[in-house]
């Protein structure tokens, strides 16, 4: 692991260090814990102000639960997630906070700087509450007095999201899927947060309401200056989106570059296997896809050394029996591979 992958000099607004969540395995009667599912073991990584950091990988390989462990729905196994925030700061200057030490009282101030989008716009709105209700929640949660200046806030952040004021009266089934999104999009942004994690929020709309939707995330982003940490499975969606990207594998990041970067020059053979599934746009390109061999590792009981190397095609004895350690190769280009020297990787 790095430890140190951002420079004094720079913006950054979230630096996280060593994260893991580990969760428990039980068995028997008195729930005895036999083993751990590693979700999330040892990822390091940094976010700048008004930067987005796209997440991917294959399902399971802990891209949500990342974001999850960071704003405390899970509750951290190690680590370290430094947030720049003022709201502890006796003079109001921003300070760099680990949220990981923070009591309940504390993580509630600081959730009204940090928001998440979740990638179900169905179940993650409440059928009971008008779309009034949905927006204003968080407002209500902290604090923010009843009345005309709040049902003012909340059409606003309608209109600017692409709904009608007239929809504040009504109730989450009466909309699309694409206007389920939008209004978790205005209840994400009702605290006028710094961070918000987008846990796949395009996988389950139609394409044409993908890219609405992904060119409304990047205006409301310029418009607030706004970080997001985007989870995508999606490539080509996180290539449009992502000013850098962290390629995930069973709990580990692989690689972590800058977009174009990562894209046309992958280091790690998993970043290359993922490049290689891209669907191209002329319709007479020959795809020579890569397919890679066995399945997924288990998160609660991985291969020793790299963990990807039962199905690296590159793989050889020192794969399979020392730990890769996670450094900067090129500037800004993070690998965790023995071999990324010598190898010669082909993009998309």
């Amino acid at each position: 692991m790095a430890e140190r992958i951002a420079t004094k000099s720079e913006n950054i607004i979230l630096d996280v260090k060593g994260m893991k969540k580990y969760f428990p395995i039980q068995k028997g009667l008195m729930r005895r814990v036999v083993g751990y599912v590693k979700a999330v073991d040892d990822v390091s990584f940094f976010l700048r102000q008004g930067e987005t950091l796209g997440l991917v990988g294959e399902s399971g390989c802990g891209k949500t639960t990342v974001s999850r462990t960071i704003i405390r729905l899970y509750e951290p196994t190690a680590g370290t997630a430094h947030f720049q925030t003022s709201l502890f700061s006796a003079d109001g200057k921003p300070e760099m906070v680990n949220i990981f030490d923070l009591d309940k009282e504390q993580m509630k101030r600081i959730r009204r700087e940090v928001a998440m989008i979740f990638q179900d716009p169905i179940n993650s709105l409440n059928p009971r509450m008008s779309i009034f209700d949905i927006v204003s929640e968080p407002m209500v949660i902290h604090g923010v007095p009843v009345g005309p200046e709040m049902e003012e806030t909340v059409v606003t952040l309608l209109e600017r999201v692409g709904l009608r004021k007239e929809h504040i009266r009504r109730y989450p089934h009466e909309f699309s899927g694409g206007q389920r999104q939008r209004i978790g999009i205005a209840r994400a942004l009702s605290m006028n947060p710094k961070i918000i994690f987008c846990d796949e929020p395009v996988s389950a709309l139609d394409v044409s309401i993908q890219a609405q939707t992904l060119n409304l995330l990047q205006d409301l982003q310029a418009d607030f200056n706004l970080s997001y940490v985007f989870v995508a499975h999606d490539l080509s969606v996180v290539q449009h989106i992502s000013d850098r990207v962290a390629v995930m594998y069973v709990g580990k990041v692989a690689e972590l570059a800058y977009s174009d970067a990562l894209y046309n020059n992958p280091l790690h053979p998993y970043t290359e296997a993922l490049m290689s599934s891209v669907p191209k746009p002329d319709p007479k390109y020959q795809s020579d896809r890569l397919i890679m061999q066995g399945d997924v590792a288990d998160p609660s009981n991985p291969p020793p050394g790299c963990y990807f190397h039962p199905r690296c095609r590159y793989a050889v004895d020192k794969c399979r029996t020392e730990t890769p350690e996670f450094r900067e190769l090129k500037p800004e280009h993070f690998v965790a591979c023995h071999r990324a020297e010598e190898l010669k990787l082909r993009g998309v």
